[in-house]
């Protein structure tokens, strides 16, 4: 009957740490960006694109579970690839412009290295997902 607080209960996704790995990776960069004297407008034009990037992709996905339709569930999530894909090119494209060359490159890499870290852990986390059920 007692039952614990929301703060000392566990997680219920025990692989969040993995998930999110990338975002924390990128927002943890800051200080590293900022002493080093890296462009910094790219380094947050990157982050914010990467963090609007990964919030679309989830609600993305969390809608297209919810389509009884599968052909509807693949269109939405086509259609939120496709979005994401314009956002991180625009991205470095504008702040290029918009900066200078760096900012342009710190924004690519920011969002290279941000990409390759998601794309790993998707992999490492893809055959956990269904393990805890099982049980």
């Amino acid at each position: 009957m007692n039952q614990p607080s929301t703060a000392m209960r566990p997680s219920a996704d025990p692989l969040v740490v993995v998930r999110y790995l990338d975002v924390a990776l990128v927002v943890l960069a800051a200080p590293f960006v900022v002493l080093t004297g890296a462009p910094v407008l790219g380094y947050v034009a990157g982050t914010a694109a990467w963090i609007a990037n990964r919030a679309l992709g989830a609600a993305a996905e969390r809608f297209a579970r919810r389509q009884a339709d599968v052909r509807a569930a693949l269109g939405v999530n086509l259609g939120s690839l496709l979005l994401r894909v314009w956002i991180v090119a625009l991205t470095i494209l504008v702040v290029g412009l918009a900066g200078t060359r760096q900012d342009g490159l710190m924004a690519a890499l920011l969002l290279l290295v941000a990409f390759t870290v998601y794309f790993a852990m998707s992999l490492i986390a893809r055959p956990l997902e269904g393990k805890d059920s099982k049980r």
